[in-house]
């Protein structure tokens, strides 16, 4: 009997050990991993640079009190403002951490201007976390039930549709900030079109609204820059950022720019364990390796070999809605819930993920090979066709 807490909805499966792309577990059976324990694993499984990074570090320090400075931390922060072209970072343990952290920074900002109900525009299908929150922020109903009365402060819009967030500031006077993922993750995979970024950005600017990006799954070099705002020539004021950072070891980030990175002082906020020795030192050691192995590079050549692969296994199958995504976020939409698909792949050694019910995601390593990519194809194509065709 488990003691531990009935939190998830688990497989019948443990892990071992793992290597690059591969998983094994206790009877010795391997898996190519195309999830990297949902976008958290972008240098794979057992890196040795990694490894010996965390051990070396844990060998002279493990934690110190953020009352003290940490050097560590400081080399990271001053690493994440250089690649984003942002101005400081408060860290902490996870993405719903960063994302609370957001939100904090955006409900000061609107007190600080005198707004005394500040609001933040969220959007439909956004995931940004499980905290009283983030879960409000969260465009989830079955995520929220039971967990009422959710905390007001959000007007929720479609996603990737400008009008409907015209008409928000045309109504609301108290919104102070916009929250935008430029790729949904659990949302299904959904890719915000770069003029409606631009658009958005440019309206927030008129409005005085703080402009923020949750990067927690997108960010890290998972869309081919090293994060996704990149990809539109505009600067957002806050990201949040936590995944694919520490490849592993728990770290979150709040990342802020211009009026932002002013609002808070000190006891505003404040964490424990963010942004210790060891969890920066694998944040480094990560940033270190994905830019002198290109991984960027990799993240959009592979992502693009996945998605044509894909797209001609697929072609003319009825029932695939939509091949989607960007870099290596890849959604397979079908036209019926494909949970079942989970377990089928890992009968045959593929680890996925099913989102939304009823889309495929595909998350992998950013250090897969091309024959681990045509792999994935070659396994995955023929379970969709066959669930499709039942």
């Amino acid at each position: 009997m488990s003691h531990v807490m009935n939190t998830y909805g688990r497989q019948a499966l443990g892990f071992v050990r793992g290597e690059g792309a591969w998983l094994w577990d206790a009877d010795g059976k391997r898996y190519l991993d195309g999830l990297a324990g949902i976008a958290v694993n972008g240098l794979g499984h057992a890196h040795p640079r990694l490894v010996k990074a965390i051990a070396d570090q844990a060998a002279r320090l493990i934690h110190v009190s953020n009352i003290y400075q940490v050097p560590e931390q400081e080399a990271l922060a001053t690493r994440l403002t250089e690649l984003s072209g942002m101005q400081n970072v408060f860290f902490c343990n996870s993405g719903a951490e960063a994302n609370e952290a957001a939100i904090k920074v955006a409900r000061l900002y609107g007190h600080q201007r005198g707004v005394q109900s500040p609001a933040v525009i969220v959007m439909e299908r956004a995931w940004h976390g499980r905290t009283l929150g983030t879960l409000a922020a969260t465009g989830s109903v079955k995520a929220a039930a039971g967990f009422g009365p959710v905390m007001p402060g959000f007007i929720r819009v479609p996603y990737n549709d400008l009008a409907a967030i015209q008409r928000v500031a045309a109504e609301h006077a108290n919104v102070v900030a916009v929250l935008l993922e430029p790729v949904q993750g659990e949302g299904g995979i959904r890719v915000a079109d770069i003029e409606y970024q631009q658009q958005l950005h440019a309206l927030c600017r008129k409005q005085e609204w703080l402009y923020m990006v949750d990067e927690v799954q997108c960010g890290i070099g998972r869309t081919g820059t090293w994060f996704a705002f990149q990809h539109t020539g505009v600067l957002p004021d806050v990201m949040s950022l936590a995944k694919g950072l520490g490849s592993g070891v728990p770290i979150g980030a709040c990342v802020c720019a211009g009026v932002a990175a002013d609002v808070f002082k000190p006891g505003n906020h404040g964490t424990t364990f963010g942004g210790g020795p060891l969890v920066s030192v694998a944040a480094l050691t990560t940033l270190d390796v994905m830019a002198e192995d290109r991984l960027l590079e990799r993240a959009s050549v592979l992502g693009q070999r996945l998605r044509d692969g894909l797209a001609a296994g697929l072609a003319g199958v009825s029932g695939v809605v939509e091949i989607r995504g960007q870099g290596l976020m890849i959604g397979i939409e079908l036209d019926r819930p494909c949970g079942v698909l989970v377990a089928q792949a890992i009968a045959d050694g593929l680890l996925i993920n099913v989102t939304q019910d009823s889309v495929v995601r595909l998350l992998p390593p950013l250090i897969l090979s091309d024959a681990q990519a045509d792999q994935i194809v070659a396994q995955l194509v023929p379970l969709i066709r066959s669930f499709l065709a039942a």
